[in-house]
């Protein structure tokens, strides 16, 4: 088995690439990005949107699985909407057709909470729930949804996603995200440093660990092919909480943390998202269930960061 990681170098690539060479061993993971990273093991420099670069790539190193993580994320893809929905698709039909002439075993398409709008329940939004994604990062993962659902019946194509929720880990800054404030909380707290938020107290948000997310990842590609039964994305659960309350979590170890609110574009895209969803489909299909709560997430986040002062 080879395995090729596109957008080796953001948050979920950096954490996914260290697992799978754990699990899969050094030689058998291929990172790329399109620049050069900080990586030990084979990496490779990558435009995603470049069809013949990417298939000769995986014909260099006879790759069998792609994870293809390239993308501009919700905060920074409303900053230039048809620059997103170009990299975000153009990428995504490069991995599929390269997978489909190559003949490739599995792809990996991450997909977001962000598929969902206004329509949906803002509380335990199921598996099934309208999409009327309001960011062109929604659309372009609603989109490609039906894409890898579409190369699934057309050519038997094994694609496998997950929708994720805010990802929250320590390895790296946040990318541009509308959950990121989540990750930067932490890096203020450890530092005594006070915490603007540009989100209103009681945004409540679906979240999850990175832990949590890289172990769901692993599971999903790695369930037999039969148990895969929804070939759009799967909802996929952690812990939902707000500003507020995360900021509470923190005084337990920084009682004197202090956090204000300035609520800026990102609280319009926060409002159109669901507060908490329902999993139950990954739950029974492939046997999924979260480990870490606010707590626990909080306790480890403080810990490896201050491992890095």
């Amino acid at each position: 088995m080879k395995v090729l990681v596109t957008g080796a170098g953001g948050q979920l690539g950096t954490v996914l690439t260290k697992s799978l060479k754990e699990k899969y061993g050094k030689d058998a993971v291929i990172a790329s990005d399109i620049r050069t990273i900080d990586y030990d093991g084979i990496f490779e420099i990558l435009d995603a949107t470049s069809e013949a670069d990417l298939a000769k790539i995986v014909i260099k190193h006879k790759v069998t699985q792609i994870y293809h993580l390239a993308a501009i994320l919700s905060a920074n893809g409303e900053k230039n909407p048809i620059q997103t929905w170009d990299i975000n698709l153009k990428s995504l039909f490069s991995v599929l057709e390269v997978s489909v002439k190559q003949k490739l075993d599995k792809v990996f398409f991450p997909s977001s909470i962000a598929v969902y709008g206004i329509s949906a329940p803002k509380v335990d939004t199921k598996q099934d729930a309208y999409l009327d994604p309001t960011t062109v990062y929604g659309i372009s993962k609603a989109a490609g949804e039906n894409w890898a659902q579409y190369y699934f019946l057309r050519y038997g194509l094994d694609v496998r996603s997950i929708r994720y929720p805010g990802v929250i880990g320590y390895q790296s800054l946040p990318g541009g995200g509308t959950t990121d404030y989540a990750v930067d909380i932490y890096h203020k707290a450890i530092k005594n440093e006070d915490f603007t938020c540009y989100l209103k107290e009681d945004a409540c948000l679906p979240m999850i660990y990175i832990d949590d997310a890289i172990r769901a990842t692993l599971e999903i590609m790695e369930a037999p092919k039969e148990a895969i039964k929804i070939r759009t994305s799967y909802n996929l659960a952690g812990v939902s909480f707000t500003p507020k309350e995360i900021a509470t979590s923190i005084k337990e170890w920084y009682p004197d943390f202090k956090i204000s609110y300035k609520p800026d574009f990102r609280q319009a895209i926060a409002d159109s998202w669901p507060a908490s969803i329902n999993d139950d489909a990954a739950r029974e299909d492939w046997n999924w269930k979260p480990n870490y709560s606010l707590r626990e997430m909080s306790e480890e986040m403080i810990i490896q960061l201050k491992k890095q002062q």
